[in-house]
C-alpha cells in the first residue's frame, strides 16, 4: 500500500504544480505582484482570497485591442469556451456595431463596471454572491500596455470568500477559472490578430438580433440591454451599481 499512498503524493504534488501554473498563465513575476486597479476592492475581507494574474502579447497597437475589451461580455460573448460559459452562442468574432461604449455602472453576469480608464483599463465587480455554500466578493480587471508594435493584456481575477466552506469555494473557483481565463486571453489574442490579418469568420455577419452574441442580459448605464432578459443577475447587479452610486439614474423632468 506504499506505493498507493507515494502515488496519491505525486498527484496531489503534480495537481498543485499544475494548478498554481495555470493561475500565473503567462504572466512575469512582477506582473503577478503588481499592485493594479480594483486590488483596493477586496481590502478588510476574510482571509479566505485568492488572486490569480495572468497575461498575453498580442500583434496589435493597445488602441485596437481596446475596443475587443470593452464589448468582453457587453452583447459579444466571453471568447471562452461558448458551450459552457455562453449558452452555445458564439462570440463574436468582430467589434459588434451596436454595442455602446463602456460607462461605469454598466451591469452584466459577472456584476457591475466599477472601474474604467478609457483605453487602458477596466475593472468589474461583484459585491457578494453564494458560491459553494460561501458568499464570494469577485473583482475582474483587464489592463493594456505598450509592447512594442503591439500590446501586453494583463487579467487580474481577485476574489474572497466568508463562511465555513469559504476555503473550498475558491479551491473550485481556482480550477474553473483556469481553465476558463486561459481560454478567454487566446481567444481574445485569436479574434483581434484574425481582424488584423483581415480573416473573419464564417457566418459572424450582423443580424441585428441583440442576443446573436450573448445569452447573458447586460444593462447598458444608457438603460438599453442586449441578451436575454432575466438570463443570470445583471438587474441585481444594476442596482448594487445604483445603490453604491456608481451609476446615477435621472429622474425624468416634471410635467
Amino acid at each position: 500500500m506504499i506505493w498507493v499512498a507515494g502515488l496519491l503524493v505525486l498527484s496531489l504534488a503534480v495537481g498543485s504544480a499544475l494548478l498554481m501554473w495555470a493561475t500565473r498563465w503567462g504572466s512575469t513575476p512582477a506582473e503577478s505582484v503588481c499592485e493594479l486597479p480594483g486590488d483596493e476592492y477586496l481590502e478588510g475581507g476574510p482571509a479566505a482570497r485568492v488572486t490569480m494574474t495572468r497575461s498575453i502579447t498580442i500583434g496589435a497597437p493597445p488602441e485596437r485591442v481596446w475596443p475587443w475589451i470593452a464589448q468582453l461580455g457587453r452583447g459579444a460573448g466571453w471568447y471562452s469556451i461558448d458551450w459552457l460559459d455562453n449558452g452555445r452562442k458564439t462570440s463574436a468574432w468582430h467589434i459588434v456595431s451596436w454595442i455602446p461604449e463602456p460607462r461605469l455602472g454598466d451591469a452584466t453576469a459577472t456584476g457591475y463596471l466599477r472601474h474604467l480608464d478609457v483605453g487602458r483599463s477596466l475593472a468589474w465587480w461583484v459585491d457578494g454572491a453564494p458560491f459553494v455554500r460561501s458568499r464570494t466578493r469577485l473583482v475582474m480587471y483587464y489592463g493594456l500596455e505598450s509592447e512594442g508594435q503591439g500590446t501586453r493584456l494583463i487579467g487580474r481575477n481577485s476574489a474572497d470568500a466568508s463562511g465555513p466552506t469559504g476555503y473550498i469555494a475558491l479551491w473550485v473557483f481556482r480550477v474553473l477559472d483556469s481553465v476558463m481565463a486561459r481560454r478567454q486571453l487566446l481567444g481574445l489574442r485569436d479574434r483581434v490578430e484574425a481582424c488584423e490579418e483581415g480573416r473573419g469568420s464564417p457566418g459572424d455577419s450582423e443580424t441585428g438580433a441583440r442576443d446573436q452574441y450573448q445569452l447573458y442580459e447586460v444593462l447598458y448605464a444608457t438603460g438599453e440591454s442586449a441578451g436575454i432578459a432575466g438570463k443570470e443577475h445583471g438587474a441585481r447587479w444594476r442596482q448594487e451599481a445604483i445603490d453604491n452610486g456608481i451609476l446615477q439614474i435621472q429622474s425624468p423632468p416634471d410635467d
